[in-house]
This record gives C-alpha cells, structure tokens and sequence, in this order.
C-alpha cells in the first residue's frame, strides 16, 4: 500500500494546500514502512485536482494530512483517494503509527474565503 503526507522538511504540513512536497511512503503486507520518498509538488499548491491527479498517479491510495480545506478534501476523494485527518509531527513518526494501527483520524476542516485566504484563526489544525 502507498500511502502520502504533505512533507514540511520531515514534519507534517498543517497546511496541506501550501504543501510543496510529499512523502510517499510504501507499508508492507505486514504492516511496516518499507520505504519513504519525498517528491516535488512545486507549482501545484492550491492546485487542489492537480495535487490529486499527481497523488494518483504515484499510486498513491490514501493521504493522511493534518489540517485541509473542502476544495482539497473533494478533489482527493473524487480521484478515489481515502483522506484521513489531524496529523502532525514527524511524517515517519505518521507513517509508522498509521502503518501500526495506532493512528487515529480527527477530521479537521479548514474553511477558507476567498482567493488570497490566511489562515489565522479560521483553520482548526
């Protein structure tokens, strides 16, 4: 199974839309991380279907985030991709929990407005 996490310099970005890199992380059959690759999603931020068609086509089949907008949520799950919410952290540390089963997702939504949003006080991350 592959699954990918907004990377920030090996931490969960809290801000999936800014994310300019990924993780992608590959879990076993016997539910270990058996390899971690962090790729460039440059020039895709905000980007919300095109964030997702790169997702998918890496494999990619569920994406753990911390904090995410509906735009983003709706262009994942529309590719096919399970979102899971609430993480933060070291992305290994992520990986290894959910691969362990000992992750546990808390959606957290974050409503924006307008084009040119801030996120302040208006994310729950």
């Amino acid at each position: 199974m592959k699954i990918a996490i907004p990377d920030n310099n090996g931490e969960v970005n809290q801000h999936f839309g800014q994310s300019r890199s990924f993780s992608l992380i590959e879990i076993d059959n016997s539910n270990h991380v058996i390899d971690i690759n962090t790729v460039s999603t440059a020039g895709l931020q905000h980007m919300h279907e095109g964030i997702a068609d790169f997702l998918k086509n890496q494999g990619v089949e569920i994406v753990i985030v911390g904090g995410i907008g509906k735009g983003a949520i709706d262009g994942l799950e529309s590719r096919g991709l399970k979102v899971l919410f609430g993480a933060s952290g070291l992305v290994k540390d992520t990986a290894e929990a959910f691969a362990e089963g000992r992750f546990v997702s808390k959606r957290t939504v974050c409503s924006h407005q307008g084009e040119n949003h801030h996120h302040g006080n208006r994310c729950s991350h």
